[in-house]
């Protein structure tokens, strides 16, 4: 193998310095200091090498009569040596190398020797050994220095004196002190007198200064000490070599400022501390002064326009964030949150016009350029001491964001273009971060739209229970979740009680349950029975699964549907696959209620069964999704255990309870979605209902007018009195003429006045014009007219048509001259029927 292809000397003559050892020996010829080099070079390790002889450190290929004598000729020799000879590597194999014995004088006499050794292979410099030397010395970018024992400057080589920027004559018999303030000497010193009193050597001992010959400039060093003795083992001082690192030093603090700079911005999908997070990352490892300013209508919520921005929108900006070295930011002309206007010639609004970096390593706040159209804010950067500007535009999807400006006012001399490059860096990730923010905080404004546009603001009013509510997503970035729940007023002062919840959560989840809501109000307006609810609402979610995009994910829910009527004071349940509801008694004993379970929503095909149970006034209905069972460690017992602690004072007020449930659940977040619905059951007293039995006789409904009134005059409703008659004539006549078997009616007095008629018929009466020759048909737009609310519900005897008015004053609400004559004759047996509706 040719020199060049060994990489060891290439063929132009440049030696290479990783392959040269370096050792410093005593007169006698013992190994007093061993490089990393000569480890390389021989394969000795420190350890090994230090305290033995040369003559078996360079063992010889041939053997020698006596190898201790040729190395202490050589040694010995006033001027030194040098020379080409085969030894022996530590494991075997040859090694060619060329040598050179340098005394090192100390200020008495000749004490120690400098051993250097290179392995040449066809080297065109055998004969070299002086030019060799020099090339050690004098011309390797490592510096070389001894001190002696009071780390007085002995001896140094040419690359140490242009590092340090002092001469020879101005170091030799001087202290680092002495001669180079800028460098961090104590700690230096401190080290060296380790070395000293130790003996092992130090290396790549690392420090920061600012030398001689570039004082305004930070530079980084890497530095190693060994000890010299002479052969008596007296210390005479210490050998140190020194290698200028500032560009790898540059390199790595840049590589760990970038690692910082990840961790630190864009820690949340806010725009607000996205920006406080890139001027807190850039403080104070890069500049002393950060701003972030961000266009107004980025913050506003409008969209930015692609590419460079018009120097008019950019008069005003806002800031976002700012960070200085010195407490409280006193370089700031504003402060965080309040607009900050630029004239067109600052620094600022020309890089985000040309869409450029902008660099000022020499800051010229002098009376001129954009510092005499902005004078109040140049005149406040020249107090300060500033020297130094950075400007980046924030960027991200070719939109222009706002702009970073970052300053330096201390002695750590300007910023260079690594330092521009740096900042680019740290103001991309943060603009990346920034139009995440504002796209997800667009995003997310619309889905909590949605989901509140979906949510029961407020629970209706009804008299059946008191209810109060919680509910607490678990993607606590969105806000949006599946679960929900409904309190719906019912006819005959009953009310359906709803829990739900949609598998997933976020915008998709949210989507699904608002159709399900939507689904449950309307066939609870039907006054259908829970299972049939279930029903429908498995139906229409396999009609969704069936037309919905493969990418939308899993669509099926849970859910439990709940019937309480007041005036029996009994509860009607049934569930889709969701957990049951917990019962507290009014004296405080909890337990589960026994439900079928049924299938969830969403699987087709399955029955559902409801449950009828009494529910004394008083009792405490919780109704929860199973989110607030499942804590991290997913203990459902635990869970429910919980719950009915929490609810062991059941005559609390709601609110303290759902508090304490909420209050109560494991962990700072749920690993589900939590809605949780608290339902107070209350018992209408017998004074507020009135029910008769009406015989099928139309003269009855003279009668039962007269018996609804007489009520009405009892509970101070008089003024309710002409159209509840109407309401109750027409109901009664339509049962009597079309309906067979018993038929009742009913009055309750609650939140409204309820008129209910009940017959054994199944078929309901519809609403039809009726012609101006017919003689019935208009009953039921009248009730239309004069009740809030009307329909019908069916029972397992029949059906019940019910009317509901409001309690208030009804005078002047409908045209009651005009029909007092038409109620008057219904009190005649053979007037007609005016309420007969097609059946």
């Amino acid at each position: 193998m040719c020199a060049s292809q060994s990489g060891r000397l290439s063929g132009d003559g440049v030696f290479d310095l990783t392959r040269t050892a370096v050792v410093m020996a005593d007169r006698a010829g013992v190994a007093q200091g061993w490089t990393k080099g000569a480890e390389r070079l021989l394969g000795y390790a420190v350890s090994e090498a230090v305290g033995r002889p040369l003559a078996e450190l360079f063992a010889g290929v041939a053997p020698a009569a006596s190898q201790d004598n040729r190395w202490e000729s050589r040694l010995a020799a006033a001027d030194g040596w040098s020379g080409l000879e085969a030894v022996r590597h530590k494991d075997g194999h040859r090694l060619d190398l060329e040598f050179r014995v340098l005394p090192v004088l100390d200020a008495t006499e000749r004490s120690a020797r400098l051993v250097l050794a290179a392995e040449m292979t066809q080297t065109p410099w055998s004969g070299a050994s002086q030019s060799f030397l020099e090339g050690i010395l004098g011309m390797s970018p490592i510096g070389v220095a001894m001190v002696n024992a009071d780390l007085e400057f002995v001896w140094l080589n040419d690359a140490l004196e242009r590092m340090g920027g002092t001469s020879r004559e101005q170091r030799l018999g001087k202290r680092l002190a002495d001669i180079q303030p800028g460098l961090a000497v104590e700690a230096l010193e401190a080290e060296m007198r380790k070395v000293l009193s130790t003996g092992t050597p130090s290396v790549g001992y690392e420090y920061l200064g600012r030398p001689q010959s570039d004082p305004e400039r930070e530079h980084a060093y890497s530095t190693s000490f060994f000890r010299l003795e002479d052969e008596a083992g007296q210390v005479l001082g210490v050998c140190y070599m020194v290698l200028d690192v500032t560009e790898s030093y540059r390199a790595r603090q840049r590589m760990a400022l970038l690692n910082k700079a990840g961790e630190r911005i864009g820690s949340s999908l806010d725009v607000w501390q996205t920006a406080q997070e890139l001027a807190d990352a850039a403080v104070p490892d890069l500049a002393d002064f950060v701003t972030v300013d961000l266009l107004d209508a980025l913050l506003c919520g409008e969209e930015p326009t692609p590419g460079p921005v018009d120097a008019a929108d950019l008069v005003t900006m806002r800031r976002a964030g700012q960070q200085s070295v010195r407490e409280g930011c006193p370089e700031a002309v504003v402060a965080v949150g309040e607009a900050t206007a630029y004239p067109p010639s600052a620094p600022v609004v020309l890089s985000l016009v040309e869409g450029n970096s902008a660099l000022f390593q020499t800051l010229d706040l002098a009376a001129g350029g954009w510092a005499a159209d902005d004078p109040v804010r140049a005149a406040h950067l020249r107090e300060l001491g500033f020297h130094s500007l950075m400007v980046v535009p924030l960027r991200a999807r070719g939109v222009f964001l706002g702009a970073a400006t970052f300053a330096r006012w201390q002695h750590t001399g300007p910023f260079q273009p690594d330092d521009l490059v740096l900042a680019e860096e740290f103001v991309t990730r943060a603009a990346i971060s920034i139009d995440n923010a504002r796209r997800y905080t667009r995003e997310h404004n619309a889905a909590l739209t949605l989901q509140h546009s979906l949510l029961p603001h407020d629970l209706p009013e009804q008299c059946a229970v008191e209810a109060a509510y919680r509910y607490l997503p678990a993607d606590s970035l969105s806000g949006v979740g599946g679960d929900w729940f409904d309190v719906i007023p019912l006819s005959g002062a009953r009310v359906a009680l709803v829990v739900g919840d949609v598998v997933g959560h976020g915008v998709h989840a949210a989507a699904t349950m608002g159709r399900l809501r939507a689904a449950v109000q309307a066939l609870a307006d039907l006054d259908l029975s829970p299972e049939e609810v279930l029903a429908h609402l498995d139906d229409m979610l396999n009609r969704v699964a069936h037309d919905a995009n493969a990418d939308d994910g899993v669509i099926g829910a849970t859910c439990l549907y709940a019937v309480y009527d007041p005036v029996g004071c009994r509860c009607t349940l049934a569930r889709a696959g969701h957990p049951a509801p917990l019962l507290i008694s009014p004296t405080g004993n909890g337990r589960l209620l026994e439900l079928p379970t049924g299938p969830p929503l969403g699987l087709g095909g399955m029955p559902f069964e409801s449950v009828e149970l009494p529910l004394p006034e008083g009792s405490l209905l919780a109704l929860y999704t199973n989110g607030l069972l499942l804590g991290k460690a997913l203990d459902l017992d635990g869970g429910i255990t919980r719950l009915r602690t929490a609810l062991a004072a059941p005559q609390a007020p709601l609110e303290d309870l759902c508090d304490t449930v909420i209050g109560g659940l494991p962990g700072g977040r749920p690993v589900d979605d939590v809605a949780l619905l608290l339902a107070r059951t209350r018992a209408l007293a017998p004074s507020q209902l009135a029910t008769w039995e009406i015989p099928a006789d139309p003269s009855a409904v003279g009668q039962a007018r007269r018996s609804a009134a007489g009520r009405l005059a009892e509970w101070d409703l008089e003024e309710l009195e002409f159209s509840t008659e109407l309401i109750v004539s027409e109901l009664v006549t339509n049962a009597i003429r079309h309906a067979s078997g018993p038929i009742s009616l009913r009055m309750i007095r609650a939140r409204a006045l309820i008129c209910e008629v009940s017959d054994s018929s199944s078929t309901s009466p519809h609403l039809r014009h009726a012609r101006t020759t017919d003689e019935g048909g208009r009953g039921l737009f009248l009730i239309a007219r004069y009740a809030e609310r009307w329909g019908t519900r069916y029972t397992p005897q029949g059906k019940i048509i019910w009317a509901e008015q409001p309690l208030r004053s009804a005078a002047g609400a409908g045209p009651a001259n005009d029909l007092s004559a038409l109620l008057d004759g219904l009190d005649d047996p053979a007037a007609p029927f005016t309420g007969a509706e097609g059946r």
